[in-house]
């Protein structure tokens, strides 16, 4: 499964950050998987499994070192010649101050150790491969929350739009009730209310205003955008087709997130690797077979013979073969042996519950689509009939046939429709599009 990072490339780094750019949902998913630091903190984890395959190979080959030694001797109260021997031969000195040189090669290679040797290199392609998916579980988590900020700037945008509108209105009916109240048609207490509503306006244009930029704020921080840049997000118009597309089974796209979540095939992986991990422990019980080889050399001065011939007479070479039978550890094998087991059905419980989980999530974004496409369309209905009862009551209000406890109780059922209207709007795209990525991983606002 290449999951996300196929899906969204990160050839979006490419894309330069403008001040006012108007970004489309893809742009923002795009960017943020190119520069989010938890994601990158996830590619250098990567990267790092990557590294300890290449070691876990690299243990398969003998391990080669060399070594050259010098040592200063000084004896201050030698009186006469001494004996010593030097690489195998026995030599005699008068010097009180002598110099050695010791040289070597040797080489270790472990032949057999019960298979742990290549088991390593397995469970290091296993911890390269759940990094991989650890970091495509975080593409998908990122992707998710900038799609919910992104349709809730939308949703408040419109929102503001349905509240700048209404404020246009209240501040013509404030001017009307002033006309009124300069004839006597009106009281001032009357005006007064008119004036409040005005006042509740503007302060709910700017309520919605500040929302907007704390969303906005939100959704910078996920892109990893400077805190002075100024961007907004595109506009989006939803036909009531896509609204209200008809919604694919719960269990289709359960079976369908099975197959392409990173999180479940990162838990099924984790059982392979806690059986690898089980084998791994079995395989102490098993003897380990090692060879080595050294070539060495060594000289001394104030030696009876000169350095040449020294070298020639004290090189060597020297080939061993090591049998390690494992008899008594203090249970140290056995124990692990029963924790690698215990490890195995706790992976088998991981999966059930990211199993779990993934149905609940699944379930969730299914009856919230669900809900609110009955209640979009309930609630445009509701809309219409409460828009035209406004504009109505607005019409014999300016008349004097209505009063204006009945105006702005009509006018506070519309905006209470509306933004109801708004809600469910915009929940059923963001749930039905949450749907649509769970079973093919893509991310979209249009309806299938």
């Amino acid at each position: 499964m290449l999951g996300l990072m196929l899906l969204w490339p990160l050839g979006m780094q490419a894309q330069s950050v403008q001040d006012g750019a108007r970004w489309t949902l893809q742009q923002c998913v795009d960017y943020a998987l190119a520069h989010n630091v938890q994601l990158l903190k996830l590619q250098t984890a990567e990267q790092t499994a990557d590294v300890n395959v290449r070691e876990a190979r690299a243990g398969l080959l003998p391990s080669l070192q060399g070594s050259i030694s010098q040592a200063l001797t000084y004896r201050p109260f030698q009186s006469s010649g001494g004996n010593f021997v030097n690489g195998g031969i026995a030599s005699q000195g008068a010097d009180k101050a002598t110099e050695s040189g010791a040289y070597g090669v040797s080489a270790q290679w472990t032949v057999w150790n019960g298979g742990r040797n290549r088991m390593n290199i397995t469970n290091a392609r296993y911890n390269s491969r759940l990094s991989a998916y650890d970091t495509q579980t975080q593409a998908n988590q990122v992707a998710e929350e900038i799609a919910k900020l992104y349709i809730q700037i939308l949703y408040m945008q419109e929102a503001l739009q349905v509240n700048k509108a209404l404020l246009v209105q209240d501040s013509t009916l404030c001017a009307r009730g002033q006309e009124m109240v300069n004839v006597g048609d009106m009281a001032r207490a009357d005006l007064a209310q008119l004036k409040a509503q005005v006042s509740q306006g503007r302060y709910n244009v700017v309520n919605v205003a500040t929302q907007i930029d704390d969303a906005k704020r939100q959704l910078r921080q996920w892109l990893e955008l400077p805190a002075d840049t100024a961007f907004d997000v595109a506009g989006f118009e939803a036909a009531e087709a896509s609204i209200l597309a008809v919604l694919p089974a719960k269990a289709d796209v359960y079976q369908a997130a099975l197959q392409r979540r990173p999180e479940v095939q990162r838990s099924l992986l984790a059982i392979e690797q806690s059986q690898l991990a089980t084998k791994m422990a079995r395989a102490a019980y098993l003897p380990s077979v090692s060879l080595s080889a050294s070539l060495g050399d060594s000289h001394i001065t104030g030696a009876q013979y000169s350095f040449f011939r020294q070298m020639k007479n004290n090189f060597n070479t020297q080939v061993g073969l090591t049998l390690s039978i494992p008899i008594y550890d203090n249970r140290q094998t056995r124990s692990a042996v029963e924790r690698a087991r215990l490890a195995e059905t706790t992976a088998q419980l991981d999966l059930q519950d990211t199993q779990k989980q993934l149905w609940q999530t699944v379930e969730t974004y299914w009856l919230n689509a669900n809900n609110s496409q009955a209640k979009y369309q309930a609630a445009c209905d509701n809309v219409a009939s409460l828009t035209e009862s406004y504009d109505l009551m607005t019409e014999q209000f300016n008349v004097g046939l209505k009063n204006i406890a009945e105006l702005l109780n009509s006018r506070a059922n519309l905006l209470t429709a509306r933004q109801q209207l708004l809600e469910d709007k915009y929940t059923a795209l963001l749930n039905r599009s949450l749907l649509d990525f769970y079973a093919t991983s893509t991310l979209r606002l249009e309806a299938r």
